[in-house]
């Protein structure tokens, strides 16, 4: 999302976002020297505010829940994101106390942010600085737009911060892609893509991995990143639950959205499975009193997590830590290749061999089964 502040020494607007590779900022507008600092602050913090609600719509998209009938969440989110066609009206004409002091306020979150920056830049006054806000507030909603449609050139490139609880199929092959030229770590897979639709791509890529160097190892594919954990520290909980899932036949879409929802429920004070959680914690507490009973410090250490993954960007974690499962079979594969008659891992030559053969195996065995993404 877009933040916007006010620079008090050059008394401007300004505007600024991430990009996966630092922020950029640009000024909106420089302010009148009659508005004081407490309206511009205002003005500043309500832009942001819809900033946020507008990328909100882009986050919890309508197609990531089951239904959108009528005041259903999916319902509710489609009505956030049609709200888009009248913020501009809003930020012109937005509703204003009546003679009595009430005060029309809309239940729908997009739309009542549109009026709040059009009422802090009515307080204000200046019909430039009004015409520079909704100049800059309508380049916002075509950069939601555009990411949307997967293209995150320009201020779109703001998305690749993002956890989305949905994933772009269009996205999902330019990170399949990105691996496939680049299998173990790709900078374009956190700068270029969706990070959700960058996770289902590595997903899939992982359990490729994992088929192939369960091959040679004779681990199975379940646990080859916790046997991989024994030759170098990796993040080994979410990718061996991933594969887990993987194996048993879901997609790498649905576990991949399903991890990610969970997480974005969690940094939202939301529980995704509150029965799961309960089972799970009911199990801690017997293990507790099977082998500790009575050792508080045991029993805390086993207590489930809400969720497995970073509340505050957990498609990024995610992404992290199967890029991480990945390169824990990369090991895994180079502690057990045979190279010809005798190996030689200290050999460089040797090493590049391993290296690409194991690369070649991944490659074809994630092409084969790529009707796994659809």
């Amino acid at each position: 999302m877009t933040k916007y502040a006010f620079d008090d020494e050059r008394r401007a607007l300004i505007a600024m976002w991430e990009t996966g590779d630092g922020c950029l900022a640009r000024t909106v507008a420089v302010l009148p020297s009659f508005v004081d600092r407490e309206g511009a602050l205002r003005l500043a913090a309500s832009l942001t505010t819809l900033s946020h609600m507008a990328w909100w719509t882009y986050t919890h998209p309508a197609s990531a829940v089951e239904s959108i009938e009528p005041n259903s969440e999916g319902w509710r989110r489609q009505g956030e994101r049609e709200a888009f066609v009248e913020v501009l009206d809003h930020l012109r004409k937005p509703y204003l106390p009546d003679e009595q002091g009430y005060l029309v306020q809309s239940l729908v979150r997009v739309e009542e942010a549109a009026h709040r920056v059009g009422r802090a830049s009515h307080a204000i006054g200046d019909q430039e600085l009004t015409d520079a806000v909704v100049a800059d507030v309508q380049q916002e909603l075509a950069a939601v737009e555009q990411a949307e449609l997967g293209d995150f050139s320009g201020r779109a490139r703001q998305a690749v911060q993002l956890s989305r609880a949905d994933a772009s199929p269009l996205q999902v092959n330019a990170a399949h892609d990105y691996l496939n030229a680049h299998p173990l770590w790709s900078s374009k897979l956190f700068e270029e893509v969706d990070p959700t639709a960058a996770a289902v791509a590595a997903a899939h890529w992982l359990l490729a991995a994992a088929e192939i160097v369960s091959e040679v190892s004779g681990v199975s594919p379940a646990a080859v990143v916790m046997e991989a954990d024994n030759i170098e520290a990796l993040a080994v909980e979410t990718p061996t639950l991933v594969l887990e899932r993987l194996i048993v036949g879901e997609s790498p879409r649905r576990v991949v959205v399903d991890l990610v929802a969970g997480a974005m429920a969690a940094a939202e004070g939301k529980l995704s499975d509150p029965d799961g959680l309960v089972d799970a914690i009911e199990q801690a507490r017997a293990q507790a009193e099977q082998y500790g009973p009575g050792d508080e410090e045991l029993l805390a250490g086993l207590m489930p997590r809400v969720t497995p993954l970073d509340p505050a960007r957990p498609a990024q974690d995610l992404l992290e830590d199967l890029l991480d499962g990945i390169r824990g079979c990369w090991l895994l594969y180079r502690s057990h290749a045979e190279l010809g008659d005798e190996v030689d891992l200290d050999n460089e030559a040797a090493d590049e061999e391993i290296d690409e053969e194991f690369f070649a195996a991944v490659r074809e065995e994630a092409d084969a089964k790529r009707d796994r993404l659809l």
